[in-house]
């Protein structure tokens, strides 16, 4: 990733950022600068860009335009997709539990910790089900868990409730909220509801390419 001078107190920083895909320009002069511990939501229409600016800010898409840059390892980045990648042959509560045993974790308490956060997240009676027989929105959930388990000084989810009904959606942008405030690690939410955008001390539409302050 291209590396503007990002300052103390900062986690990542796009500034004039370009983007073209298959002869069209997605993103256009972008800037965005994501404090350490903040809470965001980018909302805006499908197809406005959001999964591609999260992909930016994730080190995961280079710009072809401008630059972006963070304080943050690339373990200390945590992006979960709309479609996250589980490993087919785990369980939820291992899948989830992924990030701790690598830390070193006994098994027994990574999973117990899985499950806590798992049942968290509403997926306490799925601990023990395997990837195909999870909804997508449970998946979802699943990769959700294994972020906030790795504890990210940045996390990044593309629509963590568009598979989900209402309350249930309310509910895991709560846990991801009160999780990452816990940590103390900066959480930008994509989104195309406008009710979940509102629950977030700032918000900012992408439209056209680019970035309007909406509080």
């Amino acid at each position: 990733m291209n590396a503007p001078t990002v300052t103390v107190g900062q986690v990542v920083q796009a500034r004039g950022v370009g983007v073209d895909h298959a002869g069209r320009q997605v993103l256009t002069g972008l800037d965005l600068t994501v404090a350490a511990g903040e809470q965001l939501a980018i909302s805006g229409r499908s197809g406005s860009g959001k999964t591609t600016l999260l992909l930016v800010l994730a080190g995961l898409l280079p710009p072809s335009s401008g630059q972006a840059g963070t304080t943050c390892t690339p373990r200390e980045v945590m992006y979960v997709p709309q479609a996250p990648s589980l490993v087919p042959e785990l369980t939820a509560e291992e899948n989830a539990s992924l990030p701790l045993r690598l830390r070193g974790v006994r098994p027994s308490e990574a999973l117990d910790r899985a499950r806590a956060q798992l049942a968290l997240l509403e997926l306490g009676e799925a601990t023990e089900a395997l990837p195909h027989e999870l909804s997508g929105g449970m998946q979802q959930r699943v990769a959700l868990a294994r972020a906030l388990l790795s504890e990210p000084r940045l996390l990044l989810a593309d629509e963590p409730t568009g598979a989900l009904d209402r309350r249930t959606g309310t509910a895991v942008v709560e846990v991801l909220r009160a999780s990452m405030q816990r940590t103390g690690g900066a959480l930008v939410v994509a989104t195309h509801d406008p009710e979940v955008a509102a629950g977030f001390p700032r918000r900012l539409l992408l439209e056209a390419g680019r970035l309007q302050e909406l509080s």
